[in-house]
């Protein structure tokens, strides 16, 4: 247990009894609160954001023992030692009156708000007694676990596993999973983007100027400004980095792989395509170019709403420039059913290009077993992969493992949708208790009702989380996790063209009585019976088997907080191999042109990239080759509504965050000036959108930034909950109007629909 030196970090939370309403998240009667001097653990302590999931490396000092300052890691090159506006604001966290410092029992109905202050054993004695009645009753595989995929979810799902759970689920369905699932299906694992090097870059909405991450977004302005690179933007609206594109083309949501087809047409129609690469790297282009013949840049005009002949003009253009040129295969963009086969022939052009392993191009991560191997030497420590013996297997089926064509995503974070229709109608089977760690579905899941109504079936829920989320709020018990300037976590590899790992350390004593997430599943794991299967004593335990047990190495981590090892390499690219030869005498031999292009291999069945798969045919007819299907987002007479970030807020998580709210706290409809001129609808005024799910009041935006047919919203807003008051009835909530529709294959909650427009 924490023994808290300082009094209650909430004044009067609790004091006056067992049961309070929480003044400190009821408007006008914020808790007063007791500004005692931060503790520091270091002069400046190396450590990790979480502000978004790209968890940036920073260093960070305490200032007067009242405030954190928060900068980036120079250690961290790439990131260029700086941080964005989310990571300057994190210390904000600390001080926040709305945020929770206690374990919290509900004590009224789900979602008024009425909570019991209890102790850490209470809370675990009522999680133990509630999941071990309903595994006991019903199964383990009745109780669902889902976590934001990072630093928190491998303990967390360590949890699950040994629970006996076999349904566990990351944010991935919602956000980054079908890119990923593309990538696995076509080159076997991931690829990384080399975009500082690139001289020609084709963007399908991935906003990296908006969705910031701090290495890449760098990276693209490092090539824009110091290389003098071309973007080409495809996107419906006139986002930031549609604002900073050479040139903008605003295309016909959920068109973009009629874009991506035409271009791949072009550059084999047009002998364009590098045929030495596809010679030895790539099976099944035959079956792809026959397919991709019939989609010319004219069929795709009348689809997409962008000229032949620019879509003819832009693939000869970037053709100029391959290898050293890309296409972002994206992150979030306008989702659509056939999200699988946008990204894959996304990824086909940059195969045509011929760009992997070069320059400007997409290439493999060489993590330090790779880079060793390669090298003839240990130039970087592998961490070890802890594995505990006597972990129970389920034997029961995933509820997302009914249909065989969402094969991949049962190893890729699951359809986190699936939760509803097994909680509401018992499909394949029933759920009792949904277990969450800093995730807010209720914000990011899609048709809030729906995920309303299957909360409210569940017999038991429990919320880890740093404040009471709008999914939170309908727990039934709430474990407060430590802020990331509070949790010492686990080594993290950060590898790219060479090894790089770094960690999470520290920074100030913890404030309140929280835990991080790796303690609270521990205690929580001990008092459920299962805590054999947690045999680590404490965080830095975990450090130094990781790393082998080298102190040596852990502290020189710890004092740099990243550490970066040897030289950057890709495979087919002729300098960076010679330099890599000169700094290692032992290193592998090179092919005759001096590279290691003979050394390139794919965790694909067929050991090559699969432009056309048979393995996706086998699970998925019909899919093996890339194809254009036509889809329908909306009727004749609504808009398309989309959806997307912003670079002061990460999705439905920082929206209570003080400096944040105050910097952004409402998403004003972007409407363009026809369509709102038709409705009589000026700037600022009120509006009511209306989907086929729900309907939501907000301000306009009349902007010609947009196409006529189509209106966008900054997504995490308007939250429904009192408990977030910053956020709460402020801007329209996305999840309200977006229905629940699963696409194919990659299981992605769709980002489009239609909706009508009206002034209030």
């Amino acid at each position: 247990m924490i023994e808290l030196d300082r009094r209650s970090f909430l004044k009067g939370a609790g004091a006056g009894g067992a049961t309070c309403a929480l003044a400190s998240i009821l408007p006008g009667s914020l808790a007063a609160l007791e500004k005692e001097p931060l503790k520091a653990l270091g002069e400046e302590v190396a450590s990790i954001c979480e502000m978004c999931s790209t968890r940036c490396p920073i260093k960070a000092r305490v200032i007067n023992g009242k405030n954190v300052y928060i900068s980036g890691n120079k250690e961290a090159k790439s990131f260029g030692g700086k941080v964005c506006a989310r990571g300057g604001a994190g210390h904000d966290l600390l001080y926040d009156p709305q945020r929770i410092v206690k374990p919290l029992k509900r004590v009224g109905k789900r979602g008024d708000g009425q909570w019991a202050e209890v102790s850490w054993q209470e809370a675990y004695e009522l999680m133990a007694d509630k999941l071990n009645t309903i595994k006991k009753e019903f199964g383990a595989e009745t109780v669902a676990f889902s976590s934001k995929k990072g630093s928190l979810s491998g303990h967390f799902f360590h949890f699950a596993k040994a629970f006996g759970s076999p349904n566990t689920f990351t944010h991935g369905s919602l956000c980054p999973g079908a890119y990923v699932m593309a990538s696995k299906a076509m080159f076997g694992t991931k690829l990384k983007r080399d975009l500082s090097n690139a001289k020609y870059i084709i963007n399908f909405g991935h906003n990296l100027y908006e969705g910031i991450n701090m290495s890449e977004t760098r990276n693209l302005m490092k090539a824009q400004a110091d290389r003098g690179a071309k973007l080409v933007v495809f996107e419906p609206r006139f986002s930031i980095v549609a604002d900073k594109a050479d040139e903008w083309h605003p295309i016909r949501p959920g068109t973009d792989v009629a874009i991506a087809l035409a271009i791949c047409h072009v550059l084999i129609s047009d002998d364009l395509h590098d045929k030495a690469f596809i010679d030895q790297y790539v099976e099944g282009f035959d079956e792809f170019a026959k397919e991709v013949q019939h989609y010319t840049p004219e069929w795709a005009e009348p689809i997409t709403d962008i000229k032949a002949t620019d879509i003819r003009r832009i693939a000869r253009e970037i053709a100029a420039e391959a290898p050293h040129a890309l296409v972002d295969y994206g992150h979030r963009a306008t989702f659509t059913t056939e999200e699988f086969e946008m990204r894959r022939a996304i990824f086909a052009i940059n195969v045509l290009l011929g760009n992997i392993e070069r320059k400007g191009g997409l290439y493999l991560g060489k993590k330090a077993k790779t880079y060793n191997k390669f090298a003839g030497e240990k130039v970087a420590p592998t961490l070890a992969k802890l594995t505990v013996e006597g972990m129970p297997k389920p034997s029961a089926k995933r509820i997302d493992q009914s249909d065989k064509q969402y094969t991949m995503t049962w190893k890729n974070g699951g359809i986190y949708q699936s939760v509803l229709e097994a909680a509401l109608n018992d499909k394949p089977y029933g759920l009792k208790a949904w277990v969450m760690a800093r995730t807010n579905p209720m914000q990011t899941m899609n048709d809030r009702a729906k995920v309303l109504a299957a909360m409210k079936k569940m017999e038991f829920i429990v919320v880890c989380d740093v404040y009471i989320s709008e999914t939170a709020a309908y727990a039934d018990l709430i474990l407060p996790e430590s802020t990331y300037l509070e949790r010492d976590e686990d080594v993290a590899d950060k590898s790219g063209k060479n090894p790089a790992y770094y960690v999470r350390q520290r920074v100030v004593e913890t404030i309140g009585d929280t835990k991080p997430s790796w303690q609270i599943f521990k205690e929580a794991a001990d008092a459920m019976g299962i805590g054999n299967l947690f045999p680590w004593q404490d965080m830095e335990t975990r450090q130094f088997a990781q790393l082998n047990g080298d102190a040596q190495e852990l502290k020189r981590l710890k004092e740099k907080g990243y550490l970066s090892y040897g030289k950057p390499l890709l495979l087919r690219e002729p300098s960076l191999v010679q330099a890599f030869v000169e700094q290692y005498p032992q290193a592998k031999a090179t092919d005759a042109d001096g590279t290691y292009s003979s050394q390139l291999k794919f965790k694909t069945p067929s050991g090559k990239i699969e432009l056309s798969s048979t393995q996706v045919e086998s699970f998925a007819p019909g899919r093996g080759v890339i194809r254009y299907r036509p889809v329908e987002l909306k009727q004749a007479d609504e808009l398309y509504f989309i959806q997307g970030k912003v670079a002061v807020h990460t999705n439905g998580a920082t929206h209570n965050v003080p400096m944040l709210a105050n910097l952004m706290s409402d998403n004003g409809l972007w409407i363009h000036p026809v369509t709102a001129g038709k409705l009589g609808i000026q700037t600022g005024d009120r509006i009511r959108v209306t989907s086929s799910v729900g309907s939501e009041e907000g301000s306009a935006l009349v902007t010609p930034g947009i196409r006529q047919d189509t209106v966008f919203a900054y997504m995490g807003f308007g939250s429904k909950t009192k408990e977030l008051v910053r956020a709460t009835g402020k801007g329209i909530h996305c999840g309200n109007l977006l229905p629940d529709r699963t696409a194919p294959v990659v299981g992605m909650n769709l980002h489009t629909t239609g909706v009508k427009l009206a002034k209030v």
